[in-house]
């Protein structure tokens, strides 16, 4: 994990993950565990990865992800993490950590490529303005890369079926394969790839506690700088992280 700008603990962040990817691994090994020493990188911080709220209605696999750390993606959820604790019992020093891009975006997981689903994400922008959080985003080079997939274009019967789950369970089903236990041709363990996870510099946003009141053009700007800096990562890093890349970053959708 490799850091822009150290971030002060006097204030909120809501980290914003890009790309999904299959399984999100770097998600999970950045900002769910100190594997890549999130406590060192950002001290004073106290951050929870976020993963969809359906998760947690699946018993036992509900108290696997309790007890790892994790915390539903509901607008409740995120209110909760940012708006109590912290030093000041207000959320300083709180963070959390949403893959934008949802389950939509895991089909578009293709090596060497980065396809975003953004331009209607706008959620977490509406929540950052409400709770007075700052918003950082975070490219992870090589996160597509860790599993080939059955390419969409491909294959057009599946990718509906896929979408028809999506649209009615919430979550997507992609026909994925990297490596075996003592094989490297097949199997479910990701493949031997590195991954570059990049926390870009923060975007302050003024705080408006009444939703009412917050203003869409305000949305749609701050939604834009994020856009720019997300765009910003990938062209400052791409020929160190991104060498193999077959395209450009594209925001598909």
């Amino acid at each position: 994990m490799h850091r822009e700008e150290s971030l002060p603990p006097t204030k909120k962040y809501i980290f914003g993950y890009h790309p999904h990817g299959i399984i999100s691994h770097g998600a999970f090994a950045a900002f769910g565990t100190e594997a890549l020493g999130f406590s060192k990188l950002f001290p004073g911080i106290t951050n929870t990865l976020l993963t969809l709220d359906s998760n947690f209605r699946i018993p036992f696999y509900r108290e696997y992800a309790l007890a790892m750390g994790l915390a539903s993606v509901s607008r409740e959820s995120c209110e909760n993490l940012l708006t109590k604790g912290g030093a000041n019992g207000e959320g300083m020093g709180r963070a959390i950590t949403i893959v934008v891009g949802g389950a939509r975006e895991s089909l578009n997981s293709q090596p060497h490529s980065l396809r975003l689903i953004l331009k209607r994400r706008k959620g977490f922008i509406r929540m950052a303005i409400h709770t007075g959080a700052d918003l950082v985003p975070v490219l992870a080079f090589g996160e597509n890369d860790l599993y080939e997939q059955v390419h969409s274009d491909q294959h057009p019967i599946i990718h509906k079926i896929q979408m028809l789950v999506k649209q009615t369970m919430g979550f997507t089903i992609p026909l994925f394969h990297a490596r075996g236990v003592f094989n490297y041709d097949v199997g479910l363990m990701p493949y031997r790839r590195p991954l570059n996870i990049v926390v870009g510099k923060p975007i302050s946003v003024m705080q408006e506690r009444n939703r009412d009141n917050i203003d869409d053009t305000y949305i749609d700007k701050l939604h834009a700088q994020y856009v720019q800096e997300l765009q910003r990562l990938w062209d400052r890093y791409k020929d160190d992280y991104a060498k193999d890349r077959t395209g450009e970053l594209e925001i598909v959708a």
